[in-house]
């Protein structure tokens, strides 16, 4: 079953857009960018349809946000 919260094509050859992302941005730019991407689709909530899917995703971002602060502020 397709996965719509993190859907295959995130995925080029053996890593992931995001780990690409996170190691590519500095730690304050990559928390920025969680921060955002869960802001955004707390935003559209209700406006694009799929609500349920958007709070999904919202707090996909959060607990990748939390995860990280607690890597890097040990």
């Amino acid at each position: 079953m397709l996965d719509p919260i993190n859907p295959p094509h995130y995925t080029a050859g053996d890593i992931e857009f995001i780990d690409a992302l996170e190691s590519m941005l500095s730690a304050d730019e990559f928390r920025g960018f969680l921060r955002g991407s869960a802001a955004k689709y707390l935003w559209r909530l209700g406006r694009k349809g799929a609500s349920v899917e958007d709070t999904k995703k919202a707090q996909w971002y959060v607990e990748r946000l939390r995860a990280h602060l607690e890597e890097t502020t040990k």
